[in-house]
């Protein structure tokens, strides 16, 4: 055997007798004592790196808190919360019953700004009494003792001025009741649910802690919920001529587009870029290097001699021209998104006038935007470095000029590419002068920067949505993005963008388009389409997931109201779900997701549920989503719900209604389930209220 030593040497070691005891007062001026009386730890909501978390006007958000004491006295725990017009409130939290000591309440935020907010524990002083009386009178133990400490503890609580006199004439009478000692008394007056309820509402307390206070931006609601539809403007309205050469659409042909993208229930329309586009090293058709005579050019290619980043291309019109689209948009209950895309074509003014914020190269060139195997030959990235006061100025003056023209929403292009710090800085900046401002990152990158990105300040993200497809990798991304980095992060799930068109969408037929656009459109409150999603466009350029022929490099012709007439078209599908997510309002909310089960690995099942109390229709509200994701089979199986999820014991019985078909089905908590990927690959079911 090995013998072990110890580091410490016999002489440093000391007892607990022989450590002397400082006054409490030395020992919090030394080093202060973190431990509360009543310990309240890992609050949440709460964001990694001491961001503030977020919400959105109408979120349903949850606050939790771990909190405990020695022994065996009952403790309650209390959020009092501030708002914004500094309204105080308090609410009771209620115990988890799974033995980690966490507490939670729910609370529906109704007002955009800063709310201020922090945990409170006691000794609940009744709950201990109520608790022992129940428990030691119905073993015959101390029942006269436990009479008596109950009268005295309310005859405290009926001596509190700041208590109603109905109920501190009524705490006096129990506790004059209690004088007595018998045993029928004593556990008529621990039992009684009314006495109960005062001291839920007013506790009789001793020993009391409180957390720090945080804080919680809330922002509009708009940040949090939506419908986004995506399309190129000088698409809409752009004529062949007799020559072969395209007429570019503009702003105004552009708008007579609006009507129908409203009618199918969208609340965005966000545009790719208007600005002028450079001729250097101008991209052709399907990404060539090679152009020919009328090819358009990259709209990401910003910068020509007509301006840069605060002018418009001059084939979409006038100032005038985009403000007037603005307006028909707002008339038709749509907002306008711009792409704000921070980089520059060879021929955009700042090339000349601010060459420090690019890259020169050795040879004297200026890099020009690559991301392996990608190259930009026609972009120039920004460089943040050597002249970091001139470049936020300048991309703040950019930002500033179009929320003077009416523009709220940015989809901010590869922010990851920029500094972190710069987006903390030009978000807080814009939004300390207009809180409405709403910026979504475009970032498909690792996940620790992209959870950065939203917890500086991008009110909604891009996400992995795209290439989550199988049910394990659903079921993985759902609940992560619905629970674990919801404090700060909301996925716009985009089923498709001009950027990407994935292999599930490629070889996954029309069944794919429609499964896709129904889970993007329950599992999170704010998802987009990429015009054409809707015309099934699945063809990609060979060795890519981008669309061939990409909109991108050339103009499209579409004919939107053919295909629909001829059945040809998912704008019914997106008409109806876009529907159904207004009248549910449990889709729109984010953390409230549940993921279920089922016998098929192919079957994602999940549901929303938005207790009545959050509703405003008095009713409560719960979807159930069935989805078969593999788009070319007829799949058979068990699902398996955890209805107590929507206040349903196991076993028991209730109907649900297909919003797709207008099937109805009496379900419990375990269904036989048949989706036909050819026909109706997923279920969206309401659950029926019971009477």
């Amino acid at each position: 055997m090995v013998a072990r030593t110890s580091s410490i040497s016999p002489k440093a070691f000391r007892s607990p007798a022989q450590i002397p005891l400082r006054p409490l007062g030395a020992v919090s001026e030394e080093k202060p004592l973190r431990a509360t009386r009543i310990p309240l730890l890992d609050g949440t909501p709460a964001v990694p790196g001491g961001f503030a978390p977020k919400a959105f006007v109408g979120e349903v958000v949850p606050f939790s808190v771990v909190a405990f004491r020695e022994g065996h006295d009952l403790i309650g725990v209390q959020l009092r919360l501030t708002s914004p017009d500094g309204t105080e409130s308090l609410h009771r939290l209620s115990p988890r019953l799974d033995g980690t000591d966490r507490w939670s309440t729910e609370i529906a935020i109704d007002l955009q700004g800063e709310w201020a907010f922090r945990f409170e524990a006691f000794s609940d002083e009744f709950a201990t009494w109520a608790h022992a009386a129940e428990v030691k009178v119905a073993a015959g133990v101390d029942v006269p003792v436990m009479a008596a400490l109950g009268a005295e503890i309310l005859t405290r609580a009926a001596a509190e001025k700041d208590r109603p006199l109905p109920q501190r004439k009524l705490l006096t009478a129990h506790a004059t009741s209690l004088a007595a000692g018998d045993a029928a008394t004593t556990t008529a007056v621990s039992t009684d649910p009314e006495l109960a309820q005062f001291f839920v509402g007013r506790p009789l307390t001793t020993l009391r802690s409180a957390s720090e206070a945080r804080t919680l931006h809330v922002e509009r609601t708009a940040a949090g919920v939506g419908a986004w539809y995506e399309f190129f403007p000088r698409s809409e309205g752009a004529k062949r001529l007799k020559d072969g050469t395209i007429k570019s659409g503009t702003f105004r042909t552009a708008a007579r587009r609006l009507p129908a993208v409203a009618a199918m229930g969208f609340d965005v329309i966000y545009l790719v870029p208007i600005h002028p586009i450079g001729s250097t090293n101008r991209k052709g058709r399907n990404n060539t290097l090679v152009t020919e005579p009328g090819d358009p050019g990259s709209p990401y290619a910003i910068g020509a001699t007509e301006g840069g980043h605060d002018a418009i291309h001059p084939e979409l019109g006038k100032p005038a021209d985009f403000r007037a689209f603005v307006r028909a948009a707002r008339a038709e209950g749509l907002e306008v998104a711009l792409d704000l895309a921070l980089q520059a074509s060879p021929d955009h003014p700042w090339v000349a006038e601010h060459p420090e914020w690019f890259t020169t190269l050795p040879d004297g060139t200026i890099a020009y935007a690559e991301n392996p195997p990608k190259k930009y030959q026609d972009i120039y990235p920004l460089n943040f470095d050597n002249d970091p006061e001139g470049i936020y100025l300048e991309m703040l003056r950019v930002v500033q000029h179009w929320v003077r023209e009416g523009v709220k929403i940015f989809r901010v292009d590869n922010p990851h590419t920029k500094p972190l710090q710069f987006w903390e800085w030009l978000i807080a900046t814009v939004n300390a002068a207009d809180p409405d401002v709403i910026f979504l990152a475009e970032a498909f990158t690792r996940p620790a920067v992209m959870r950065a990105l939203a917890a500086v300040g991008f009110q909604q993200s891009y996400s992995y949505f795209t290439w989550r497809n199988t049910k394990s990798e659903l079921e993985e991304f759902l609940t992560s993005v619905s629970h674990e980095t919801s404090d700060y992060m909301r996925p716009n799930l985009f089923v498709n963008t001009h950027d990407i068109l994935t292999e599930y969408l490629q070889f996954g037929g029309r069944a794919a388009y429609r499964i896709r656009a129904c889970i993007g459109a329950t599992a999170a409150p704010v998802y987009g389409v990429y015009a054409g999603y809707e015309l099934f466009e699945n063809v990609a350029r060979p060795g890519s997931e981008e669309n061939i022929d990409n909109e991108k490099y050339e103009f499209k012709f579409r004919d939107w109201e053919g295909a629909e007439a001829a059945g040809d078209s998912l704008a019914p599908l997106l008409r109806r779900l876009n529907a159904i997510r207004r009248a549910h309002p449990a889709l729109r909310q984010l953390r409230n997701l549940s993921v279920h089960w089922s016998d098929d690995d192919a079957v994602l099942v999940y549901s929303k549920h938005l207790d009545a109390a959050f509703t405003g229709t008095g009713a409560s509200d719960t979807i159930i989503v069935v989805a078969n994701v593999d788009p070319h089979s007829v799949r058979e199986t068990t699902v398996h719900l955890d209805t107590t999820v929507w206040g349903v014991a196991p076993g028991e019985t209730f109907e649900v209604e297909d919003l797709l078909t207008g099937e109805i089905w009496t379900w419990a908590d375990h269904n036989y389930v048949r989706l036909d990927a050819f026909a109706e690959p997923v279920h969206i079911l309401k659950v029926r209220e019971r009477a």
